[in-house]
């Protein structure tokens, strides 16, 4: 009786066990098509956000003199992801959303900072 009620238990183990990869499987297949479907909206805000951020910081750090550091303070709630780069030598910044955009800004005598000519 009691080998009896141990193989009972083990059998629905084994069907949990593979239930439980399924509902992996149908959650992971739900998350990447939600991803495929919202692709092109967070591509233009990750877009936006980069060129955003590198346009005023590198107002902040050239025309304003302010350190990177306390540039990077200046940056809108929601903004956390983006983070910034500076090359002192090229006098521009370059503002990256990790896996999705990076933007640079650079600094022209008479034009203030100005981004890059997007590509798209």
């Amino acid at each position: 009786m009691v080998k009896a009620r141990a193989k009972a238990r083990s059998k629905s183990a084994s069907r949990t066990g593979g239930r439980g990869w399924w509902v992996l499987a149908l959650v992971l297949a739900g998350t990447a098509g939600l991803a495929w479907h919202y692709r092109t909206p967070a591509q233009g805000y990750a877009n936006v956000s980069a060129a955003y951020a590198a346009r005023v910081a590198c107002s902040c750090r050239f025309v304003a003199g302010r350190s990177l550091d306390d540039c990077d303070k200046d940056k809108l709630e929601g903004m956390e992801l983006v983070t910034l780069v500076e090359d002192e030598k090229a006098r521009s910044v370059t503002a990256r959303f990790p896996l999705l955009a990076s933007e640079t800004a650079t600094w022209r005598e008479g034009y203030g900072c100005v981004l890059q000519t997007w590509e798209g």
